[in-house]
Formats: structure tokens, C-alpha cells, sequence
């Protein structure tokens, strides 16, 4: 091996022209294009070369075909096989969190799904008034339905909640050292190093502290108002929880602060729920609804979190200060499409009726779900399992054990959900190796590891969803 030129090997390699040449090539450019097969090629030449430098360093010689032009064919034929393959693809969610950030947050209801398709795929009124014949404002279409569910005087929408906070400050306390007063227990982080005080930085406001950590009383808040203060800012701890010697004011007693000093007061919300979830046996969260009711004058929260719908930041109140929102020349960089706004005025439509909302949008569904119809879904499953071929079986060892959920999305961080899971064992595969092998499927399945078991959790997985896990159960198993 000492007098191996691996040059001289590499040259062995087909020229690209003379692959890209064949009639079975040529197929492949007439569906795809002849650029991106080009493109192909040269990383699968590229990947080749680099595998045949590794076996020549450690001692070996590449055997079989693979100075073919043949064995690049194949190489192309399979990556093309199966067509095109988007980058963002359906999963099966079995890891139990329902407000699942990395997987998409919450899944839209189908009226949602069927009222996107049918306004982008047309023209629509997005910022026309049709009874006035003349331009109309894109949030006109949500905020009626907004007022009608939060009993509040006015609505605007953007992006995300992030977008909410932000625009909401920079609308009436921006510049000239304008300050806005908030606990030191709620300058909190959520997911994607989304910060309290940059956020309140970046919108131009003065950040002012009071309290502490733990303890936050109403006299922190008075004794640090001046001529310079613009607003009262409360944020809701939906991502952790403080316990022990603690103390903070409730939205009621800053908006008794905020009225004896003419101060208007703001809460974000963050998750921002319209159902009060205890009759599920969840714990207890303010709802829109509450905080609007408490005499806040502005509440941000998200649209994809416990309320069930696409993404997007809702922000609500009196209208003497969601009117600045609404004219803030900012609204133009965080204002959603007409796809958003349509998938969102389907799911408020829902909450006009709460007890069909609660089996009609899948968040609330799969947070409300029983635990016995959790089980049944368990059985379904294992029932097609014992359909499978004995030898498939006989690599699997497959249970359905009891153990927890948790909702997600920043929200009621310290409690879990009673469910099923099933959990799944492999005679040649550990479980950390199963969950590799199950992301790679077609519709990849996610779940997670406990105890050194695979498990997917019964209360994320959809009807739909059962028969591709066997699917993939069985394509795992082919790896082996």
C-alpha cells in the first residue's frame, strides 16, 4: 500500500459529461432539470471520491463497481426515486407535548386548513373594504371576532407575539427616555433566547426595575413613577414558576396604580388561552378573557400556543392605545399574510361556539382527550401490530405503559399529563438507535427515550398517524 498513488485511483473515476451523457440520465434532467441532476452528481462524485481516500488510508482497496458510471446511475435513480422531497415534511409527533415548538406548535382545524386553501387560491378583500369600494385595513377581518370573543374595545394583529410586545412598546413609549416600569421576577427568557429586557431595549423604551427577584409589592411600583414613566408592564411567568417566599402584584392591583396616576398598564400574556383548562384537570391560567376584564388596557399573547391557531401576535385592549399600534409605521415589517389572517379568522370562528371548539381545534383536543380514549388509540395500535409478520414481531418486544405528557409552548411548565405510551424494544438496535432510524423515515416518527425504552406517546399521535407507524415499524425492521 506504501506505493498506492491515490491519484491515480481517484482517476479511475467516470467523468461527469460522460454520466451525465447516458439515456437513463437524460430521463432524469427531462423531470428534474438538467442543473439540479448536475448538482447531484457532483456531490455524489465528491461523497465517493472522499470514501474511496478513507479506505486507501486505512489499508484496503475499493473493490465492485464503483468506477462505474452504472454505480452513479443507480446512485441517481434512487435519490430521484421517490421524486422531490420537500425540506419541511409531516412528522408523527409521539413525544407527548402538545404545543410542540420544533414540530410546528399547534395543528390547525381542518375549517382553518380548507380556509387557507380557498383564499390563496384566489383573489381576495385583504385590504379592501368592499362596502366602500376603496382600501381596507388586513386586521379588520380578525379584530371584529377579537372584540366579540375578549369583550375588549379594539384589535390589531401581527406576526408573533414577540412582534407584539415590541410594536405595543415602541407605539407610546419610545424616545425621550420614555420608561416602563416591571418586576425584576418577570424580566424572563422563554425558547430562541427571546429576552424581556433586549426586547424592551430594542423597541426604544427605558427599562425600570422594582422589586425583586422573589418579591415584587405594589409599593415598588409607585415609589419609581415619575414625569418620564409611559407604561406599567406586567408579563405573565407561563414558561416557570416561582415557589416559596414570594410576592406579585396581580394585573388588579397595577391597574388600580396605573388609574391613580393616569399610567396605562399592558400584560403579556405569552401563551394567551380562551378556555379556562381546569375543567380538564389542568391547572389554573388566566384567560384573554380575564386579563381584559381585569381593566388592563393592553394584553399581547400568541396565536399558536393554547389557542390553537397559526402563528401570530395578538394584541387587544382599549382603543385609545391600540389605535397608536395600529398606525405604528412599523405594522408594515410585522404584519401577516393573508394566509395567516385567514387560517386565524377560521379558528376564532370556532371559539364563537366553545363546546364544538374544544373537539374541533386540535390543541384543545388532545389537552381535553380522556385518558380511557387515549388507552383505546393504544389498542387500535397494538392491534394492527399483531397483524404483522411472526418474525417482524419476534425482533420487536412492543407494551403499552402509563407515564406523563406536558403541554408545551412555554406553557404550565411544572405539570405533566396522565397518558399511554408504547414502548418499543428492538433485538439489534438500542433505543437510542431506533430513534435515530425512525426519524429517517418518509414521514418521520418522533418520540423519546425513557428508561432505556423507545416511546411514542399515545396523546400527540392522530388517528392518521397510526397506520404510518406501522409502516414505519416495519421499514425499521428491514434495517436490521
Amino acid at each position: 500500500m506504501e506505493n498506492v498513488n491515490i491519484n491515480d485511483i481517484l482517476r479511475k473515476f467516470p467523468k461527469m459529461q460522460v454520466i451525465l451523457e447516458d439515456k437513463a440520465v437524460a430521463k432524469l434532467v427531462k423531470e428534474f432539470s438538467y442543473d439540479l441532476v448536475k448538482e447531484k452528481l457532483n456531490e455524489l462524485l465528491i461523497s465517493e471520491k472522499e470514501k474511496v481516500k478513507g479506505m486507501i488510508l486505512s489499508g484496503a482497496m475499493p473493490e465492485g463497481d464503483i468506477f462505474e458510471a452504472g454505480h452513479f446511475l443507480k446512485l441517481l435513480e434512487g435519490f430521484f426515486a421517490g421524486g422531490l422531497t420537500y425540506s419541511l415534511k409531516r412528522v408523527i409527533n409521539g413525544t407527548g407535548v402538545v404545543v410542540h415548538t420544533n414540530l410546528g406548535r399547534s395543528i390547525l382545524p381542518k375549517s382553518a386548513i380548507k380556509n387557507v386553501e380557498k383564499i390563496s387560491s384566489s383573489y381576495s378583500n385583504l385590504e379592501f373594504n368592499l362596502e366602500a369600494g376603496k382600501r381596507g385595513k388586513r386586521h379588520s377581518h380578525v379584530e371584529y371576532l377579537l372584540k366579540k370573543i375578549l369583550f375588549c374595545e379594539s384589535a390589531v394583529v401581527v406576526n408573533n407575539n414577540a412582534a407584539a410586545v415590541f410594536i405595543a412598546l415602541n407605539s407610546f413609549a419610545s424616545g425621550e427616555k420614555k420608561e416602563v416600569i416591571v418586576s425584576r421576577g418577570e424580566l424572563i427568557e422563554i425558547g430562541g433566547s427571546f429576552r424581556i429586557p433586549d426586547i424592551m431595549k430594542a423597541s426604544g423604551v427605558k427599562l425600570i426595575e422594582v422589586g425583586t427577584t422573589n418579591k415584587t409589592k405594589p409599593a415598588d411600583y409607585e415609589v419609581n413613577i415619575n414625569g418620564n414613566t409611559a407604561l406599567l408592564l406586567k408579563v405573565h411567568r407561563s414558561n416557570f414558576r416561582m415557589t416559596g417566599f414570594v410576592q406579585e402584584v396581580n394585573p388588579l392591583e397595577i391597574v388600580e396604580i396605573g388609574k391613580k396616576y393616569g399610567i396605562p398598564v399592558m400584560e403579556d400574556l405569552g401563551s394567551g388561552s380562551f378556555v379556562n383548562l381546569e375543567k380538564f384537570g389542568l391547572p389554573f391560567e388566566p384567560t384573554a378573557q380575564e386579563v381584559v376584564a381585569s381593566g388592563v388596557d393592553i394584553v399581547t399573547f400568541s396565536g399558536d400556543k393554547l389557542l390553537g391557531g397559526p402563528q401570530a401576535g395578538i394584541i387587544a385592549g382599549k382603543n385609545e392605545y391600540i389605535e397608536p399600534v395600529s398606525k405604528n409605521p412599523l405594522g408594515r415589517a410585522f404584519r401577516i399574510d393573508k394566509m395567516t389572517l385567514s387560517a386565524l379568522e377560521a379558528v376564532l370562528f370556532e371559539y364563537l361556539d366553545l363546546n364544538k371548539a374544544l373537539k374541533t381545534i386540535p390543541t384543545l383536543f388532545l389537552l381535553s382527550q380522556d385518558l380511557s380514549e387515549i388507552k383505546k388509540k393504544g389498542s387500535r395500535l397494538l392491534n394492527k401490530i399483531k397483524k404483522l409478520d411472526e418474525m417482524l414481531k419476534y425482533m420487536y418486544n412492543f407494551k403499552i405503559i402509563q407515564d406523563h405528557s406536558i403541554v408545551g409552548g412555554g406553557a404550565m411548565p411544572d405539570y405533566e399529563l396522565d397518558t399511554f405510551c408504547l414502548s418499543i424494544k428492538h433485538s439489534n438496535f438500542n433505543a437510542h438507535k431506533l430513534s435515530e432510524l425512525f426519524r429517517i423515515q418518509k414521514i418521520p416518527l418522533i418520540g423519546r427515550i425513557k428508561n432505556e425504552e423507545f416511546l411514542i406517546d399515545l396523546r400527540t399521535v392522530l388517528d392518521d398517524d397510526i397506520n404510518d407507524i406501522i409502516y414505519n415499524i416495519i421499514s425499521v425492521s428491514k434495517m436490521s
